[in-house]
């Protein structure tokens, strides 16, 4: 399988980026020991566009490897997002998927990348409870519900979800050498 590992880890603030990178390193270590075909990018160091259009191409999955800033993805991520996303117009995506016959139906069906599939991996601060837990937080609703808007940008290119990978009390509570275990068996049980 090609794969394509998108590392959204910036520093910034009391942060440095370094679990996101750290994990993003795990990533490209296990999928590569696994037989998978991998191709990166450090959206942080700067990337060409069109190089990415073709990388998504290329790929038959995407990780998105990113902390929570604000509860969504880093500013950065989002750049990224609409620049290749936007530019990949044709290649990524033909039209929003409507049509004039009916214009109110098909929206989000017009992605070019059907067969492909995406998957999350966030840092949150958070404890797991406050996305697990009725009346906490997030009201028990889980991380996915936040992350609805990343998971349809997706969708909107024809790729569909696979299960999010979440690291808790990163900064409280860092538990660095369980996420690396944790994510190598998320990802020997999604990609092996």
């Amino acid at each position: 399988m090609n794969i394509l590992l998108l590392d959204g880890g910036k520093a910034f603030g009391h942060s440095h980026g370094e679990l996101n990178h750290t994990l993003h390193k795990k990533a490209k270590e296990v999928l590569t020991a696994l037989g998978h075909n991998v191709k990166e990018t450090v959206i942080d160091a700067g990337y060409d566009v069109e190089a990415e259009i073709e990388k998504f191409l290329w790929m038959d999955a995407v990780i998105w490897q990113m902390p929570s800033w604000w509860m969504h993805e880093p500013w950065t991520v989002k750049k990224y997002i609409d620049e290749v996303l936007t530019n990949g117009h044709g290649k990524l995506y033909h039209s929003d998927g409507r049509h004039s016959v009916n214009p109110t139906e098909g929206y989000g069906t017009g992605g070019l990348l059907q067969g492909k599939k995406h998957m999350l991996s966030l840092t949150w601060n958070a404890p797991i409870e406050a996305f697990t837990r009725e009346g906490d937080f997030f009201e028990g609703k889980g991380v996915d519900v936040l992350y609805m808007h990343f998971h349809k940008l997706n969708e909107f290119l024809g790729l569909t979800r696979l299960p999010t990978f979440l690291c808790n009390d990163v900064v409280k509570s860092p538990q660095v050498e369980q996420y690396l275990a944790d994510y190598q068996a998320h990802l020997e049980k999604v990609f092996g």
